[in-house]
């Protein structure tokens, strides 16, 4: 062990990083995705083609041998949107663009919820972070589409049909609505509350995810994380308490020198 580490050269760990750092944005390009699923298929081909050469199986050795040849012809064309995604990114500046686009996806959802209390209707919108949402995702009606504040309103209005129950965002996309959330079991929680607010704290008790509700009674705004609920949120305490979860202090403290200088 020391005699490797001792013929180890720079060169070998800046090796060793770089295809980690590739391997590591591979799994978090498809992860939640079907690619997933379908690398699981071509694995479990892989298995049954080592297996079937040590059984002797021939015919099938011999026709998933075929199969496997045109391999990466098979992954380029099964994985195109992935890796035309991919290749878009590269050269860009992926931190940056990053906070920009969580910035304007916390716009899009500080305008929905505004425009939610002015048409007085209710909502549960729940944002995913690291905790996966499977379980719950799973109870709803997948809709994977582009976050927008016009369709977040159009979804939660009462002639939709997937008003009812919460809508899960990940990554600024709806990846369902719908869906059935955990009620919290909290014997100090207000009496007051409703199932909506219930349902919020619960969820943030078992997971990471941020989530807005929005009072059909009331008209209030509040958040719920770590199950603790912060009511009564206006536009600027609602856009300020996801700037400071989602975006880091170094890039708000960038965005207002920047907003300084331009005014200056």
């Amino acid at each position: 062990m020391v005699d490797i580490l001792k013929s180890l050269r720079w060169q070998d760990v800046a090796d060793i990083l770089i295809v980690a750092f590739i391997i590591y944005h591979i799994i978090l390009l498809i992860r939640g995705t079907r690619a997933v699923q379908m690398l699981a298929g071509i694995a479990v081909l892989i298995v049954m083609y080592f297996g079937a050469r040590e059984l002797e199986f021939m015919t099938l050795y011999w026709f998933l041998g075929t199969f496997l040849s045109s391999i990466f012809l098979i992954i380029i064309i099964i994985f195109q949107r992935d890796i035309r995604r991919a290749l878009t990114q590269v050269g860009q500046t992926p931190f940056a663009k990053t906070h920009e686009e969580t910035s304007h996806v916390i716009e899009e959802i500080v305008g929905a919820s505004l425009s939610l209390v002015r048409k007085k209707l209710g909502a549960l919108i729940v944002i995913e972070r690291e905790t996966g949402l499977k379980d719950y995702i799973e109870s709803g009606h997948k809709v994977d589409a582009h976050l927008s504040k016009e369709l977040l309103v159009s979804l939660f209005h009462p002639t939709s049909p997937l008003h009812d129950g919460g809508i899960v965002l990940h990554k600024g996309r709806i990846l369902t609505a719908g869906c059935l959330l955990p009620l919290t079991r909290n014997p100090y929680i207000s009496k007051k509350l409703g199932t909506r607010h219930r349902a919020a704290i619960g969820l943030s008790e078992e997971t990471d995810a941020v989530v807005i509700i929005v009072s059909e009674e009331t008209q209030q705004i509040s958040l719920a994380q770590h199950g603790a609920l912060t009511s009564d949120l206006n536009e600027t305490t609602l856009r300020n308490r996801l700037d400071a979860i989602f975006i880091p202090k170094e890039y708000q403290r960038q965005m207002l020198w920047k907003s300084w200088l331009s005014r200056s």
